[in-house]
């Protein structure tokens, strides 16, 4: 016991014991991360009051400013531009290529007779995402509109496509359309991020969270689509309306909207923007980068000043002359005086100029914004690197980096292609079976029949290369040692298809051993043979 609670207790108990019981609870109080990550008493811990709340305080609240800012980031700024086209250009490229990879065994099937059906569906499905037809718009393909997708999502926080049906033509024989809308759009009813994020339905009583519906349970079940943008200058006259659309069909299940979003909190339903954790650091080395940039060029103009000999004029300002013609003025105020280069301004007698060297650049900028380029990257699994394209670094460093970032890009095309690209394949499947331009026997029969049909892979860009010759020696040796396949070398090395490979290398031997330009060796390459050199040809060094 304290002393000085011992001296209370024997001239008061009552307060002495009250004393001891307020020790033991701060003690208590005091136990475990309150004495270090949760505690308020330490210095460097009394200013930080965090708080947080539900997903839909954190984040919907603040989902128009947020959104506002990281496409003001994408559309004015280099690094935020890089921080979003980047990871497109990795996960989605040109598009995601169907592999089809039904499961032969569950359906009872040869390994030649799925061949040929994977084939044939794969030429069919052709047909439908090669065409501008598959889009409500007409005005992307399928692949084109992955990648218009997939910077909406990162960009806006979740990336929106509503299931619609057309006519069919002579030249298209499905129905299936895609219809891609931005964030925007889904909303509560009257409402719209900047006045309130919930309300009701009248109908049911379900509560509406940013647009989507929720049932008792939580589930989503509808979504609720504004006819218009909101605060749209373009069409101020435009009367403001939403359209309820089921989140599933009734009779089929199919998804009638798909919300392409990376979610990070449970009982989420809106998703936040990928450059939200570091809005504030790019927008602040991209006002650094201005200040650096018209630092540099006021440096750079030459500009003289004149002193005149006659006197100073009634308005003090001693008539003073600039020579940049009114119509290159970038402000026409005539007490405003601009520097340019090359320009001579004439001073009225008793003014001066005293110059002032701002030593622009500054030594320094190049290492501050790698170092803040760096924080950046980490915090959205983004090498530095790769954000600024600039590989200064060793081949171990560079690759490093590399193979870091593709663990991230691998995972977003996983979640990509399962958010997007499958089901809307499920989607065409269906309608091709029942339209009978494919043979799917128990497709409608059976969930399972139909997932064993409509199992696939996607292919999308591969990862790259550093030093062809150690990576392509590497791959063989996999392949060597059964670690790996040919087609997944194939598909990692440059996103090539290994059949497609094969046939090629089989039609280039006809036609070089036709030409007379093979010769058999023992050396020769399992797919094709050596190439007889031309007379003359050989090393030049002997």
């Amino acid at each position: 016991m304290h002393v000085v609670d011992r001296l209370v207790s024997f001239f008061n108990p009552e307060k002495g014991l009250k004393r001891i019981g307020a020790r033991n609870i701060m003690q208590i109080l005091n136990s475990g991360y309150s004495e270090s990550g949760g505690s308020y008493r330490k210095k460097s811990m009394k200013g930080w009051r965090a708080r947080s709340s539900s997903p839909q305080a954190d984040i919907d609240m603040n989902l128009d400013t947020l959104r506002q800012r990281s496409r003001d980031l994408f559309m004015s700024g280099a690094l935020g531009r890089s921080a979003i086209v980047t990871p497109r250009t990795n996960v989605v490229g040109a598009g995601l290529r169907l592999k089809s990879r039904i499961d032969y065994d569950f359906l009872g099937i040869t390994r030649e007779r799925a061949d040929q059906w994977e084939r044939k569906t794969e030429r069919e499905f052709s047909l439908w995402a090669d065409s501008r037809f598959c889009d409500a718009l007409r005005l992307n393909n399928f692949y084109e509109m992955q990648g218009i997708l997939f910077m909406s999502a990162l960009l806006n926080g979740d990336g929106w496509v509503a299931i619609k049906q057309g006519d069919i033509q002579r030249y298209f024989p499905y129905a299936l359309r895609l219809h891609l809308f931005e964030a925007d759009r889904v909303s509560t009813p009257d409402t719209f991020a900047l006045t309130g994020i919930q309300g009701r339905n009248r109908d049911n009583g379900n509560r509406i969270y940013s647009g989507v519906e929720i049932d008792d349970n939580g589930a989503a079940v509808a979504y609720w689509i504004s006819n218009h943008y909101p605060y749209d200058p373009a069409n101020p006259y435009w009367k403001y309306g939403w359209n309820r659309v089921e989140a599933f069909g009734q009779l089929t299940g199919q998804p009638n909207i798909l919300q392409i979003m990376d979610t990070e909190r449970c009982e989420q339903y809106r998703g936040v923007p990928y450059l939200a954790p570091v809005l504030e650091a790019i927008k602040q080395i991209s006002r650094y980068t201005e200040a650096e940039l018209t630092a540099a060029i006021i440096t750079g103009f030459f500009t003289v000043f004149i002193k005149e000999g006659q006197a100073p004029a009634a308005d003090g300002l001693g008539g003073l002359v600039e020579a940049i013609p009114e119509g290159e003025k970038i402000d026409l105020d005539p007490n405003d005086f601009e520097l340019g280069a090359g320009t001579i301004n004439a001073l009225p007698p008793g003014y001066s100029v005293d110059a002032m060297d701002p030593k622009r650049p500054a030594n320094n900028f190049d290492a501050f914004v790698t170092s803040l380029s760096r924080h950046i990257g980490g915090a959205l699994e983004l090498p530095y690197e790769l954000l600024l394209k600039s590989f200064t670094a060793s081949y171990s460093a560079s690759r490093a980096a590399l193979l870091e970032a593709w663990k991230a890009f691998r995972m977003r095309r996983t979640w990509f292609a399962s958010d997007f690209c499958q089901p809307v394949y499920e989607l065409w499947l269906a309608e091709a079976v029942a339209r009978g331009r494919i043979n799917a026997p128990g497709y409608f029969n059976d969930p399972l029949i139909a997932k064993a049909w409509a199992r696939t892979e996607w292919h999308g860009p591969a990862q790259g290369q550093l030093d062809p010759v150690k990576e392509v020696d590497a791959a063989q040796k996999r392949v060597e040692n059964a670690f790996s396949t040919h087609e997944q070398e194939a598909m990692e090395l440059n996103g090539s298809d290994f059949d497609k490979n094969v046939e090629q290398l089989e039609l280039e031997r006809k036609m070089m051993e036709k030409a007379g330009l093979l010769q058999s060796k023992a050396t020769a390459s399992p797919f094709i043979e050596q190439p007889i050199m031309p007379q003359g040809g050989g090393s030049n060094t002997g």
